[in-house]
């Protein structure tokens, strides 16, 4: 009965906030508020499209996996391998907010033949690595590197399966993961963004290793993907596909205890276990219309996350809500939480979660400057950061795409960072950074170029933040129009 209120409550909040009149592909009619809406034959039609609402809103962060997957498998990659960059990225890779100022190093794992083991080189000078490793459902089991598990010393750690009873043999770090299957984000950092500073970095990133506790006496050599000059991609897709990626995600993952309710409502929607996922042409528009409406509810929402700022009186904030943040940390284990419909805003922009987020990493995001207007990619806009930012490692600033939350296609570079050569620097050591279609005279090395046909947003990264950053004693201003 819950779960049907809950249902006709999300459709509710659909039929009040749509103020488009483009119509979906299945029968509509137009309200008194000039709303295109779904309209069921039956009541059976409605069930579909309630539950296949709520499906996608508690979906996201697996079919968000499972894409990553996906796109592994199209590159000629698999599990217990890594995948890497071997340079900075670029619009070839339309995954969701990555960072172009690091070298990617990301090992993907799979238990269902038993344990694996990744191993996690120590520090080596200015070499180390930020980041964390994730179940299927992108919930940190652990941080790894310096801020993480290992403080920096390296080890190997032991990815479990789920339900693993097993001793831990000695030597190893133990990670049980709730899925079979998942992955680590790794990010091999930079200093001055040289070109031998990227070969420094991924020479060291591709000393990580995967490979089964089985064959641990005698190490397989590990397989490394460069992706550096392939399209890669795991962005939302807003259609049937994502039902048929999370079906196959069901298939292969064991139900968790928190998210049993959820058996029969996939089932109405043609999702079971042990059975292949179908849809007549019907019901895939019922799917479609119901994916839209979803991606409708789940922008506006985004757009309220950023209230409450981070710096008051500005439009940069955290792009998780505190209890998004609290589930994770705590494994969903927390009373009383489980933040289904803010965790789907959070990772429909985004994948990776830390375990002890501000610890290695933190983000601010923004998407309006600082007169409450969206970022227009025709318009020239700038920011000014303070001089001496609270950071041990580095900070940057990226643009990305604001329908897709992908680096803007097209475009050289995406991104200004501490670590940018040439980045140009104010007498008193502050920084100011352009956005827009065309660079200011004289400050081409610090402007990021935008799409002028299409929105942008903005995401800044601080790696190793430090006590400054948090008691706010350094402060970020608002993105300001240059007329």
């Amino acid at each position: 009965m819950k779960s049907k209120i809950v249902s006709i409550a999300i459709i509710c909040m659909l039929w009040s906030c749509t103020n488009s009149t483009k119509k979906n592909e299945t029968t509509t009619v137009a309200d008194t508020t000039q709303t295109a809406a779904f309209k069921p034959v039956d009541f059976e039609e409605q069930l579909i499209y309630n539950r296949a609402v709520e499906a996608v809103i508690w979906g996201m962060p697996a079919v968000n996996s499972e894409l990553f997957h996906e796109s592994l498998i199209k590159a000629k990659g698999d599990y217990n391998q890594v995948v890497f960059w071997s340079g900075l990225i670029s619009s070839k890779n339309q995954t969701l907010t990555p960072n172009p100022d690091v070298i990617y190093i990301n090992p993907f794992y799979d238990t269902r033949q038993g344990p694996v083991v990744l191993e996690i080189p120590a520090v080596e000078g200015i070499s180390s690595l930020t980041g964390s490793l994730d179940d299927g459902w992108q919930t940190a089991i652990e941080d790894i590197g310096p801020a993480g598990v290992d403080k920096g010393k390296g080890g190997k750690y032991l990815i479990l399966p789920p339900g693993y009873k097993d001793p831990v043999p000695l030597g190893y770090i133990p990670m049980p993961s709730s899925t079979y299957t998942g992955y680590a984000i790794l990010r091999s950092n930079l200093t001055d963004g040289s070109a031998n500073d990227i070969k420094r970095a991924v020479d060291y990133g591709k000393k990580v290793k995967i490979y089964p506790l089985s064959e641990a006496d005698n190490p397989p050599a590990t397989t490394f993907v460069d992706l550096i000059n392939v399209d890669f991609s795991n962005t939302i897709p807003y259609n049937v596909h994502f039902f048929e990626v999370l079906n196959q995600f069901v298939q292969r993952e064991p139900w968790l205890t928190r998210d049993l309710a959820m058996i029969d409502q996939l089932k109405t929607i043609g999702i079971e276990k042990g059975k292949t996922f179908q849809a007549d042409a019907r019901r895939e528009e019922i799917l479609n219309a119901a994916i839209k409406d979803a991606h409708s509810w789940i922008d506006k929402k985004y757009e309220k996350i950023f209230t409450p700022p981070f710096y008051d009186g500005t439009n940069w904030a955290l792009p998780a809500s505190p209890d998004v943040v609290k589930a994770i940390m705590s494994n969903y284990m927390a009373p009383n939480l489980y933040p289904v419909d803010e965790r789907a805003i959070s990772y429909s922009m985004a994948y990776f979660s830390a375990k002890k987020l501000g610890t290695g990493q933190f983000y601010l995001m923004s998407i309006k400057d600082d007169k409450k207007q969206s970022f227009d990619g025709s318009k020239l806009y700038k920011l000014h950061l303070p001089a001496k930012v609270p950071v041990k490692l580095y900070w940057s600033v990226t643009a990305y795409d604001r329908e897709t939350h992908a680096l803007i296609l097209g475009m050289k570079y995406s991104s200004r960072a501490s670590t940018s050569p040439g980045l140009q620097k104010n007498a008193d050591g502050s920084v100011d950074i352009y956005f827009g279609a065309k660079a200011p005279e004289g400050k081409e090395s610090n402007w990021v170029p935008t799409d002028p046909k299409r929105q942008f947003e903005l995401l800044a990264r601080f790696y190793g933040p430090e006590k400054g950053f948090f008691d706010k004693t350094w402060k970020m201003g608002d993105v300001e129009e240059v007329k």
